[in-house]
């Protein structure tokens, strides 16, 4: 309040001389305890005035004008956008992606059989089957592919296309959904969806990935997913937490987030695998977090054993710890040991 500009003193009083007038004031009510306390505290606002408000004290023009250059800079710096297969694939990365497609043969991880394109019904026809999808990717999210066509089935029972959940009740699509994360979001967001859909898009899902980023919880991640599935069209990869775990630990990305992730694998994958990537590296992902004992064995039963246990240790599989506990350590003593 002190040092506002519509508090600033007169100029014929300066801080200085107001402060060695107040300094003598206290001589003549030195009985007033209270008056003392109101001097100290006020000496203490105008010397710390003084050193705000005196002309010796203001920056000059010159280190202004610097500053505002440099926090302009700052502003303007923004990253540079990488273009589809602008980057330099990162070495070796073909044998690396051939050996996980040899691992991930059998398809028993949970995305083979709880994924969305393998919960969603082609029986009733082709919208019903997409918008199944759609719903099938907006309950994944923070949720486990067991759970996610747990409920999918629950609601393929209650009725899962687009005119029935619109004109379910807000409370009875919540409890359908009960075991998913974020399940109230994921009510608003399917029920907001499914409007949009009728008195938008003719019935029928948005056909294109910008359009489907349009309706609230779907994001770039799905959006690329539902267009390969549903519409037969990749215009982008749709990478989920554990693709960015996977390929950052590879080293074929630098990035925080899934997004970043995108971009970047975007920048050197070959398009021909964008529309595969996510199916395959995300059961890959899956398998070894949740199974690890069988990734393992199937590691060391392939055709270049070493190199799959080199992988899964470059994934933070502890092999040997998993050997012993999953009686693998007589076969991946004979693989680790032929290595060396």
């Amino acid at each position: 309040t002190i040092i506002t500009p519509e508090k600033v003193l007169p100029t014929d009083i300066t801080v200085e001389g107001s402060i060695k007038s107040i300094k003598r004031k206290p001589t003549k009510r030195s009985n007033s305890k209270k008056n003392k306390l109101v001097i100290t505290e006020t000496e203490k606002i105008l010397t710390e005035a003084s050193t705000i408000i005196t002309p010796e004290k203001k920056l000059s023009p010159d280190i202004a004008v610097e500053d505002s250059v440099k926090s302009t800079k700052r502003k303007r710096i923004k990253r540079k956008s990488i273009e589809p297969g602008s980057l330099v694939p990162p070495k070796d990365w073909e044998n690396i992606y051939s050996l996980v497609e040899e691992l991930r043969n059998d398809k028993l991880a949970p995305v083979d059989h709880d994924g969305a394109e393998m919960l969603a019904s082609k029986e009733s026809g082709g919208a019903v089957y997409r918008f199944q999808t759609m719903v099938a990717l907006m309950l994944s999210s923070q949720t486990k592919d067991a759970v996610v066509g747990e409920t999918i089935r629950a609601l393929q029972k209650h009725g899962l296309d687009v005119e029935n959940i619109r004109k379910t009740p807000d409370d009875v699509l919540n409890q359908l959904i009960f075991k998913c994360g974020f399940r109230n979001n994921k009510t608003k967001f399917i029920k907001e969806a499914a409007e949009r859909i009728c008195s938008e898009y003719g019935g029928d899902i948005p056909q294109t990935a910008e359009e489907l980023m349009k309706l609230n919880g779907i994001g770039p991640k799905m959006a690329y997913i539902i267009e390969n599935i549903c519409l037969g069209r990749t215009t982008g990869i749709g990478v989920d937490t554990h693709m960015h775990r996977i390929f950052n630990e590879l080293g074929w990305v630098k990035s925080k987030t899934p997004e970043q992730t995108r971009v970047q694998l975007e920048g050197w994958l070959p398009k021909e695998k964008w529309g595969e990537v996510n199916y395959l590296w995300v059961g890959m992902g899956q398998e070894v977090q949740q199974q690890k004992g069988k990734v393992l064995d199937k590691a060391l039963s392939c055709s270049r054993p070493g190199e799959a246990v080199q992988l899964l240790t470059t994934l933070n599989v502890d092999c040997e710890k998993e050997a012993l506990k999953h009686g693998l350590t007589d076969k991946y003593r004979g693989v680790v040991d032929k290595k060396l």
